[in-house]
Order: structure tokens, then C-alpha cells, then sequence
């Protein structure tokens, strides 16, 4: 007679997440450990101390990885209670560590933030046509026109696409790329009126020169140019000088905050909407600091998505060259669990929250 063969006991996991939950947000916190294959949890333990956790881990010698975020009881927890599994730092953590730390970079830089959303072309008077009659001023469709020109050049100048312009200022299909092809708005008029010569005509050079040195007052020029034989009205001189103020600017709007602005960071660019990328575009182009700060973080991600832990150490010195103190105070965090990082950044493990993530570079 054969005796029966024991049935097969069931193995314990191999590789186990460890994480924070809350029985009372902010009060009270407990242990969640989780079988980082079958995406299952398993305990919960009612603290976060790290002798519970190494008891805990001790009962199963078959664990072989460790998966944690960088607390303290965490490492130390399983240090003791698993000595020879490896600990793997969880990526989601690290990305949101990384994004805390930009945000409270992005917090330092505010008034780039406002200047950015500010922006105008500078003021300067058109120069003196060189040949050809002048094209009229005062007119409504002639002025309007130049407007049109200007602000449809401005935006284009800002990296806007026509689309994009088409889209804010509520024009056709048609008039966007007619405004955006001419060089100059005299490109675009057409009619009698346009070679039809006026009072002021042999003043503009004249209105010009005072400009450019500094008198912008419409009725002082005015003034000026009857003491030498003008004798049309004030109406045309402020007409015709009304151009040369005009500041055209990107749509104005409230500066995005510090988080909206880490959240364009945090994003792939390839995924980033085309108005969220121009406006980050115009923060990083007037902010050197945020410029490098992105530089590192989109490195970053693609360490963390493509597992290539060992650039970290190479991405460690380019963070230390850059005065960026928020980025070198989660370095310094890095290298005191450099080994769980490398090993988070390297193997493919990940406990299952990591899945649950926002934006971020691919």
C-alpha cells in the first residue's frame, strides 16, 4: 500500500509591498503590506513601527523583495525582519517626492510667473515709409487693420500657432494666415483711398523725429507742427500717432499657480496640450532656474519609466551643479537609501499604488 503524498503547503509571497494607510487621516496610521505579483493585499498591522513590521516579515522567510517607500521604520523594519531580500524603493513615491520638491521650487519663482503672463512687444514708432505714399491714418478700416496686424504678429512672435490665434481672437480661417503672410499691414489694403494725400502728410517726418526723442504728447506735437504751417486738426495728429502706442500682448490672463505649473513640468510634453506646452514654453524661455529644474526632472522620469538606475548617480552630480536647494534636499534624501533607490529605479518591481499615479513624463 502507498502512502498519500502530503499535500503541497502554500507559499508565503515573494515579493511584498509595504505602505502607509490611514484609520484616521492624520491621527492614526497602520501598515498595508501587499503581494506585489498578484496585486492582492495581505495584513494590515495596526501601527508603523518598524519592529512590527520585521516581526511580520520575519514569519515569512520566502520573501525575497521588499518593496517600500523611503520612511525610516520601513528600512528599518525590514532590515531586521528580512535581512537578505532586497529593498526596493517604490517609484511612485519617489515621483511624488520629486514633485513636492518642484512645486515648492516652482513657490520660489512667482514673479517670473507674472512678468511671463504680461508680456508685450515693446513700444517704438513705426519708421517714415522710404518710398511710396503714406498709407492713411484716421481711417477706420486702415486703422483697424494695422491693430489686427500687429496683434496676430505678436502672438505669432510668442509661439503661438495661427490655429491657436484663430481660436482667441475669434477670426476666420481666412484672416488669420492673410494678416500672419503680409509683412506689413500696407500689404493688405486695398482701394482709392489708400494713395490719397492728406495735410499731414509733409509733417510726418517731423511727428517721427519728436517721437523718437521722447515727446509723445499728441497736442503738445500738434502745437508744434501749426508753428509750421500745419493747418489741419488735432483729431488726425492723434490718429496718426495712436499707432505708435499700441502695445499688442498676448492674452492676458491670471499667472497659473506654482501647482499648475509643476503639474506642465511633471507631464510628458508629448502629452501636454498644445496651449498648457506654449504657456510653459514662455515660463521656461523667461526663467532660466525653471528651465533647468524641468531639464532634470523629465530625466528623471525617463529613469524612472525606461529603469535606468544606473544613470542615477550622473543625474545626483548635474542636480548638485544647478542652485536648485529644493532638488539637493531630495538628493540628500536619495543617497541616504541610495541602494533601495537604485534598486527601485533598476528592477521592475513596484507594489500596486504605483499604478495609481497623475501626469508624468513616460
Amino acid at each position: 500500500m502507498v502512502d498519500a503524498l502530503p499535500e503541497p503547503q502554500p507559499q508565503g509571497p515573494r515579493v511584498v509591498g509595504v505602505d502607509e494607510y490611514a484609520m484616521r487621516k492624520g491621527r492614526v496610521y497602520g501598515t498595508v503590506l501587499v503581494d506585489v505579483e498578484t496585486r492582492r493585499p495581505i495584513d494590515l498591522l495596526p501601527d508603523r513601527e518598524a519592529g512590527t513590521v520585521a516581526a511580520w516579515l520575519a514569519e515569512r522567510p520566502g520573501i525575497e523583495v521588499v518593496c517600500r517607500d523611503r520612511a525610516p521604520f520601513f528600512a528599518e523594519g525590514a532590515r531586521i525582519g528580512a535581512p537578505t531580500a532586497v529593498q526596493v524603493a517604490d517609484r511612485f513615491h519617489l515621483w511624488r517626492n520629486l514633485g513636492e520638491a518642484a512645486e515648492r521650487r516652482v513657490s520660489r519663482h512667482r514673479p517670473c510667473l507674472r512678468v511671463t503672463f504680461v508680456e508685450s512687444v515693446p513700444e517704438k514708432a513705426p519708421a517714415p515709409a522710404e518710398s511710396g505714399p503714406p498709407w492713411p491714418t484716421g481711417h477706420r478700416f486702415a486703422d483697424s487693420t494695422r491693430a489686427k496686424h500687429a496683434t496676430v504678429h505678436a502672438l505669432l512672435a510668442t509661439g503661438h500657432s495661427r490655429r491657436s490665434i484663430q481660436r482667441q481672437l475669434g477670426m476666420t480661417y481666412r484672416t488669420v494666415p492673410r494678416l500672419a503672410d503680409a509683412a506689413r499691414p500696407e500689404d493688405l489694403s486695398q482701394g482709392q483711398w489708400q494713395n490719397r494725400p492728406t495735410k499731414l502728410d509733409d509733417f510726418k517726418p517731423y511727428l517721427h523725429e519728436r517721437w523718437a526723442e521722447g515727446c509723445t504728447n499728441a497736442w503738445t506735437l500738434w502745437e508744434e507742427i501749426k508753428s509750421h504751417g500745419y493747418a489741419g486738426g488735432y483729431g488726425a495728429v492723434r490718429a496718426y500717432l495712436q499707432p505708435f502706442r499700441t502695445t499688442p500682448t498676448a492674452p492676458a490672463g491670471r499667472p497659473p499657480s506654482p501647482r499648475t505649473v509643476t503639474r506642465w513640468i511633471l507631464t510628458h510634453p508629448d502629452t501636454l496640450p498644445e496651449s498648457e506646452r506654449l504657456k510653459l514654453k514662455a515660463v521656461l524661455a523667461s526663467c532660466p532656474e525653471l528651465d533647468a529644474l524641468t531639464g532634470h526632472v523629465r530625466v528623471f522620469g525617463k529613469m524612472r519609466t525606461q529603469l535606468q538606475g544606473d544613470q542615477l548617480p550622473q543625474w545626483i552630480k548635474a542636480v548638485r551643479a544647478d542652485d536648485l536647494p529644493s532638488l539637493h534636499t531630495f538628493v540628500n534624501g536619495l543617497e541616504h537609501d541610495l541602494a533601495a533607490v537604485t534598486s527601485g529605479l533598476t528592477l521592475p518591481w513596484s507594489p500596486a499604488s504605483s499604478k495609481v499615479t497623475s501626469t508624468g513624463s513616460k
